[in-house]
């Protein structure tokens, strides 16, 4: 009973000790991509073709939205985004939409657009490189970057309703301006 007891312990105080380290290393790191940091620069073709580079959209807010087509609560948002996407206000204001598609194939994505009727921006991050960039660790993950390229805030897991997407626009473009 004393081993399991001891051993109990030692667990216990080892996962304590890790989950400290765990939330204390690297937050000081420049390039941890955090609200008030700028985001990082990156370019990736769009399922259309098209080479986009965040830093090209400068003046512009910006959500940047990480998914894939097996990830069920990235289904479940597709639509709120779309209608997002589609409001008068938010082009009025400029907002660009930024889907990226996490190691999937072009076919397989153009698949899921057309299935939902999307019709926002996707970019296609084939070996994940730009996710691992801004510190992808679960998918829905959602970046919002004013017209200065600065994170505004971040989202891990789907959004419940259009009416939180635009919640966070609003914010965003209140606080900075956008």
């Amino acid at each position: 009973m004393k081993i399991i007891l001891r051993t109990a312990l030692v667990i216990v105080l080892l996962v304590a000790g890790l989950a400290a380290a765990g939330c204390s290393v690297g937050t000081d790191r420049a390039d941890i991509p955090v609200p008030g940091r700028t985001a990082p620069d990156f370019q990736l073709q769009s399922l259309g073709g098209e080479t986009v580079s965040l830093s090209g959209l400068r003046g512009r807010p910006v959500m940047v939205n990480f998914w894939a087509t097996w990830c069920g609560p990235c289904r479940e948002e597709m639509p709120f985004i779309q209608q997002v996407y589609e409001d008068t206000t938010w082009k009025a204001r400029g907002l660009v939409i930024l889907a990226v598609n996490l190691a999937e194939s072009p076919a397989k994505v153009q698949e899921f657009m057309d299935e939902l009727g999307l019709t926002f921006t996707v970019l296609l991050d084939s070996r994940q490189e730009v996710g691992k960039l801004y510190n992808v660790s679960a998918i829905p993950t959602t970046y919002f970057i004013d017209k200065n390229g600065i994170i505004r805030d971040v989202k891990i897991g789907s959004f419940q309703s259009a009416a939180e997407i635009d919640a966070r626009l609003q914010k965003l473009v209140a606080e900075n301006g956008s």
